[in-house]
């Protein structure tokens, strides 16, 4: 059966009328007998070591037909008495006219043994297949559709790209067969396909009641017909994402609130026709329970965020990106509406009307809220942020994404209003930051905060990190990559500060071109005991000797990376010594130091290694390399 997934094309198949070219050749190898299905076509000539003798008996073959001759309706009726799915794929092998026949019979016509009922019975779905680019065909479709049903049933299906010949990409012909052969089908995902539209949904509507998650990518024929239908026909869906659907509007939304009882997410993404009242019918609509919603780049204003924070009772998950239209009024009522109790996730991102007033206002009215993302909020301010600590108290998480009004007085007074349950906080690209000493004194307390990332805000320094020390004693996880204001004076004061009973697990200061090793020998040796992770990349002053220490003070380090750091062969020589250390993944990219001397070490290294990075290494000849991965067989190499 496996050869029916193996087809590439047209050209593995015979095309229409007789496949043979003499008759003759038909009258000696194809015999009707009884039934018309026992049929044996070769797909080579035949030989014969006799002569060949004309016999009156042969000569009367002459008058036979092939059963390609037969119309469609004929020979419909034959394939769909066929006894069973072997038999099934082995005629869909013939010809294509023979596999699209197959592939348009209905499950509920195919005349089937009562083994085979009850093997029916069992598709549960099982299987699944995925299509891109040039495999991407209506041929391709329907030797899955018939070659699926003996295997559990098809039970995932995913086509992503257009074939780039359009006579032979996907279209509503190939969805037909699937829908048709396949009511098994629980998931269909469909990206960038310009070929379907309508009709082919419509069909699988018909024939995949089962469906139960829906992907539409970039699908510009589908209508808000096809979105009905789906709605109506496929009680189980429980997911369904739209993105790119120009044609999709309102009346697709009405659908889905009325119809899908089971929904739990949905996700909208640039269908311009999709408004306020497709909103407001989607979620007053009290025949599902929404769990995660996301709205994305589309012409909704105030009305709608209105309407979500009324009636968005069984929210978990709220995304709203890209809303040109929604002002600071509409978050506001959002907020006020008291509907969002039971929001856990938040994430904002390019919408102006994110004000502080607006973030106060969500802070207030999600009072379980424990995640909140905000992302390009240019009018997010130092007020707005210490503000929404203070009302939110269940947050544990935070992240900001250029939001350049932030600055060091928003970013302390977030940790010094925050949640007793806040936990981690990440910042990045926020260009307002400044390095300074605060107007007043920090309070003598502490905060829960266990995991600090701020990447890429280059006004962050030591007089910063100091004060973070101060205020957080309890971190693990330190991000400080891309700062290059940071020197040792203030990572010391954060190492030595942090309670070594807990430890840092995992530290990250790539791209902190000041870092020296007299911190990296600090930390080797406060939290050796703890360090899972460390990522100097690009530390150009770490040498040797902090090598040395990794290898005599950290006693579950997993993952090291090293890479342009100012290490030669002698620091590999200590890792390699080390009598606890077993690291499984090792960057050494750009370290021109590190020679083809190393070679025995990196073996010893090796030997519990499942990642190694040796790109741009120059000193290290392609020979050794290749020894290498001749015997680390267990390591993927990258050089």
């Amino acid at each position: 059966m496996s050869q029916i997934f193996d087809f590439t094309g047209d050209e593995e198949f015979y095309h229409g009328g007789s496949i043979y070219s003499n008759p003759k050749e038909a009258g000696s190898f194809l015999s009707l007998g009884d039934s018309p299905m026992d049929v044996f076509f070769p797909r080579k000539k035949a030989r014969f070591d006799t002569p060949f003798v004309l016999s009156h008996e042969i000569l009367d073959q002459k008058n036979q037909v092939s059963i390609d001759s037969l119309p469609d309706e004929c020979l419909y009726e034959i394939l769909r008495r066929l006894p069973g799915d072997q038999e099934r794929s082995t005629c869909a092998g013939v010809s294509k006219r023979w596999l699209m026949l197959l592939s348009s019979i209905p499950k509920e016509e195919l005349c089937r043994e009562k083994m085979d009922l009850m093997d029916e019975d069992l598709e549960d779905g099982f299987l699944t297949r995925s299509l891109e680019g040039k495999k991407a065909t209506d041929v391709r479709l329907a030797a899955i559709a018939v070659g699926n049903g003996g295997c559990g049933g098809l039970g995932k299906l995913t086509i992503r790209g257009s074939n780039p010949n359009p006579t032979r990409g996907v279209s509503n012909l190939g969805l037909k067969a699937i829908a048709r052969c396949s009511p098994s089908l629980k998931a269909l995902s469909l990206w960038n396909i310009s070929s379907v539209g309508d009709e082919g949904l419509l069909e699988i509507a018909n024939g995949c009641a089962r469906l139960e998650k829906l992907d539409l990518c970039n699908i510009p024929s589908i209508t808000d017909k096809a979105l009905v239908a789906i709605a109506k026909g496929c009680p189980s869906l429980n997911s369904i994402s739209i993105e790119g659907c120009q044609n999709v509007g309102n009346e697709g939304l009405q659908a889905i609130g009325q119809f899908c009882t089971n929904l739990k997410s949905l996700n909208v993404k640039d269908c311009p026709l999709v408004a306020d009242q497709g909103v407001a019918s989607l979620m007053s609509s009290a025949t599902f329970v929404l769990n995660k919603l996301k709205f994305q780049g589309l012409s909704i204003t105030d009305v709608s965020l209105a309407v979500i924070g009324h009636y968005g009772k069984a929210l978990t998950d709220l995304v709203l990106a890209n809303l040109p239209n929604v002002n600071e009024r509409g978050f506001w009522v959002m907020g006020n509406a008291q509907g969002l109790h039971h929001l856990k996730s938040i994430t904002i991102t390019s919408c102006r009307g994110v004000t502080d007033l607006a973030v106060e206002a969500v802070g207030k009215g999600c009072p379980n809220l424990k995640q909140f993302v905000l992302k390009k909020c240019a009018f997010l301010s130092d007020n707005g942020l210490i503000s929404f600590a203070k009302v939110s108290r269940s947050l544990e998480s935070l992240q900001l994404e250029e939001c350049h009004r932030i600055t060091q007085i928003g970013f302390f007074g977030l940790l010094l209003n925050c949640s007793p349950k806040f936990k981690a906080l990440a910042m990045s690209n926020c260009f307002g930051f400044k390095d300074m000493i605060l107007g007043f004194p920090l309070p003598d307390l502490s905060t829960p905060l266990r995991s600090v990332t701020v990447r890429n805000c280059p006004g962050l320094g030591d007089m910063t990190l100091a004060m973070l020390a101060k205020l957080c004693p309890h971190l693990q996880y330190v991000n400080f990559a891309g700062l290059p204001a940071i020197t040792d004076a203030g990572l010391l004061s954060l190492v030595e500060s942090c309670d070594a009973g807990n430890g840092l697990v995992k530290v990250d200061l790539s791209g902190c071109i000041n870092v020296t090793d007299d911190v990296i020998v600090s930390l080797a040796k406060t939290h050796g005991g703890t360090l899972e992770v460390l990522n100097l990349a690009g530390c150009g002053k770490v040498t040797d000797a902090s090598l040395a220490a990794i290898a005599n003070d950290c006693l579950v380090l997993s993952e090291l990376d090293i890479s342009k750091c100012g290490i030669s062969d002698l620091g590999i020589t200590s890792l390699a010594r080390s009598k606890q250390l077993s690291l499984q993944i090792l960057a050494l990219s750009g370290c021109s130091s590190v020679s083809d001397k190393c070679l025995p070490f990196l073996y010893k290294l090796g030997q519990s290694l499942m990642g190694l990075n040796l790109q741009n290494c120059n000193s290290i000849s392609s020979s050794t390399i290749d020894m290498l991965v001749d015997r680390l067989v267990k390591c993927d190499i990258l050089a």
